[in-house]
């Protein structure tokens, strides 16, 4: 067996483990970088750290700790409920705020599962307020994740037209950001148009309890002041009679009504911010209810758009920039750094950092080349390019999506160098269809929105969500294929 093929199987094995036994594929690879590096293809540590993703690793960690920061002070609960005031109280207009908010998180710097985690419970709770099917809100939550996720400041896109300059490749950042954004968005609207959109939009706007700020109120206290409101969920004026009833005593009747437990999204969306949250957790649970801007907020939004204009504007590195902005926060706010510093996507940047490694010994070695050749060798590019989609949609169905986009673009490259097939437009394929599955219930965030969904059959909800993951991997790549690969057929 030739030491090429070896490490093929060495890196299916990985995948195979950490779909299977649930262990980390970025220290699977590590390992696997070690052990074929030094058994098979005779490297000593230097050859195996030659790569390592040095810049992709500060990227990860410097938008995922000034991320956390704006978890941490309350920052995303500002938005996230600045956003729901923004419909007053129009249902149809949910499920497509929840899919605008997730993708504006994402597109700033939010790793995908971090904002389908802070935006699940609370799209899913509205879904059982306002009788919204949950598969509609949460597939609205995680296309829109995807939507936003190929921005070139995101984390999705950073790695992606990192591995493209780092390979050598043509690229296009405008064109991989919209590839996405458009995929996910004509994906969102037939799935409004399937689940439940037109009778949403005759259903016009519910009451909210004022046109100021309580409205907002209304949407997050309607799942904290009283808990026992969940059960009038399905009619459209469920937060203005839960409201009403309690009016005046609903903050001291809360502890006495024993149902409180029972609205487990209310919980599960606070946790990462309740510490020293003064306007987060403490707010949506006060009197008021409404979450208002602090210097802390105010100066987090700021260093957002501050690296967005840094990046696009100037041309600066994401990763340094948003370190040195999250620096800034956490020296005029030490509290939030030292819960931001635990929150940093350490699972994500061990998991890069290993598949990327991995691959760059594979690179020695000349697997790389070797199998971009097998692949070209097939004598059809198109069916190549194809099998290359359906391979990135399968595999990232059951395991990490960033992990395989790094294993395949690199595997692309021999095929791609040989000028039949547009390098731009299949690697904008494969990134659709390796983030587009990640719907499905087995993938993370496909998880979460199961997790956060209250008051459903949870059996009957993983099977809505399993049938339509695998009607996505069916149908997705292939339509990815068609408007992204054969146009640029050489």
């Amino acid at each position: 067996m030739s030491p090429e093929l070896v490490s093929i199987l060495v890196l299916v094995v990985v995948f195979v483990i950490a779909t299977t036994r649930s262990v980390n594929m970025g220290a699977l690879a590590f390992a696997a970088a070690f052990g074929v590096g030094t058994l098979v293809a005779d490297l000593d540590a230097d050859g195996i750290f030659a790569g390592f993703p040095g810049d992709l690793f500060v990227v990860l960690v410097g938008v995922t700790y000034l991320f956390a920061i704006a978890r941490a002070n309350g920052t995303t609960d500002w938005l996230v409920h600045a956003a729901v005031r923004l419909v007053r109280g129009r249902v149809a207009l949910f499920p497509w705020v929840m899919f605008a908010l997730t993708g504006a998180l994402t597109a700033i710097g939010a790793v995908s599962p971090a904002a389908v985690a802070i935006v699940a419970p609370i799209a899913l709770s509205f879904a059982t307020r306002y009788a919204i099917s949950p598969l509609l809100m949460g597939t609205m939550v995680v296309h829109g994740a995807q939507a936003g996720g190929f921005s070139p400041i995101s984390i999705y896109g950073s790695i992606v037209n990192g591995i493209v300059e780092r390979e050598g490749l043509p690229g296009s950042e405008v064109t991989l950001f919209l590839a996405s954004l458009i995929a996910n968005l004509l994906i969102a609207g037939v799935l409004f148009a399937l689940f439940g959109g037109r009778k949403l939009w005759a259903r016009g706007s519910v009451p909210t309890d004022g046109a100021t700020g309580e409205g907002d109120a209304g949407f997050a206290d309607g799942e904290t002041p009283d808990p026992g409101t969940d059960a009038t969920s399905g009619t459209a004026t469920g937060p203005v009679t839960s409201g009403a009833t309690p009016a005046t005593p609903a903050t001291p009747a809360t502890p006495a009504t024993p149902t409180a437990p029972a609205s487990p999204t209310a919980v599960a969306v606070r946790p990462g911010r309740e510490a020293g949250d003064t306007g987060g957790t403490g707010d949506t649970r006060g009197t008021a209810g409404i979450i208002r801007l602090t210097p802390a907020r105010i100066a987090t939004l700021t260093a957002l758009v501050a690296l967005v204009v840094a990046v696009l504007g100037f041309d600066l590195d994401a990763g340094l920039t948003a370190v040195t902005l999250a620096v800034v926060l956490s020296t005029a706010w030490p509290d939030d750094s030292r819960r931001a510093v635990g929150e940093i996507a350490w699972s994500t940047v061990l998991l890069i950092c290993g598949v990327l490694t991995y691959v760059g010994v594979l690179e020695e070695m000349g697997t790389i080349t070797w199998a971009g050749e097998g692949v070209g060798g097939i004598g059809v590019p198109l069916l190549a390019a194809v099998l290359l989609c359906y391979i990135g949609a399968v595999v990232s169905a059951f395991a990490s999506s960033v992990g395989i986009m790094g294993a395949l673009i690199p595997l692309a490259v021999p095929f791609l160098a040989q000028g039949e097939i547009g390098a731009v437009g299949m690697v904008a394929a494969l990134a659709v269809s390796a983030t587009v599955v990640d719907v499905s219930p087995f993938s993370t965030n496909g998880a979460l929105v199961l997790a956060a969904a209250p008051d459903v059959d949870r059996e009957r909800f993983f099977r809505q969500l399993m049938v339509y993951g695998g009607i996505v991997v069916a149908a997705v790549p292939a339509l990815a294929w068609l408007v992204l690969v054969v146009p640029g057929l050489g």
